[in-house]
């Protein structure tokens, strides 16, 4: 049987974008994005969230706006090879009058019935409604808070949720 998925948003689980502005979390990196017609985008990376997320028995995929982007951006930065990514293509940004994020309706259909965890800071309870309904494999939604990225315990709540899903290796 096929590992889990584990999509992976940046901005947030990865880029504690929200932390206080003068003060980079310990163990981050900074690196600086030139933008087009703006100045860089400050970004704080963890060297050792990739070792880390290569350890939990997912297979990694990008569920972010940096779409391929992130491979260039932040993957070396954190020690992750190149990894797949969900297009969310006329979807991106797209608002829906049931209130589901926008890149759900992508990951569920991206997913195809596999089961997987999501990370990401702007999941809400719509999001996880609507993949219960239409997600036919197990799926963990898993919120991380945008000031403090990724931490153990959420990594402990991953690494349960690959070993606890029934039909997976544990």
């Amino acid at each position: 049987m096929s590992r889990p998925l584990l999509f992976l948003d940046v901005d947030g689980p990865l880029n504690p974008y929200a932390a206080q502005p003068e003060r980079r979390p310990e163990g981050y990196t900074t690196i600086r994005v030139p933008l087009h017609s703006r100045r860089p985008l400050r970004v704080w990376l963890n060297p050792a969230h990739g070792p880390a997320l290569l350890g939990l028995g997912y297979d990694l995929c990008w569920a972010t706006t940096w779409m391929a982007e992130a491979n260039r951006w932040i993957a070396p930065v954190v020690g992750l090879p190149e990894l797949p990514y969900v297009d969310f293509g006329t979807g991106l940004f797209a608002e829906r009058p049931d209130g589901v994020h926008w890149k759900t309706e992508a990951i569920v259909a991206y997913a195809e019935g596999r089961p997987f965890a999501w990370v990401d800071d702007e999941q809400s309870p719509a999001d996880t409604v609507y993949v219960a309904a239409r997600h036919p494999g197990p799926a963990l939604l898993h919120h991380v808070d945008p000031r403090r990225g990724l931490r153990e315990a959420d990594f402990r709540a991953l690494r349960q949720f690959a070993t606890g899903t029934p039909g997976l290796p544990a």
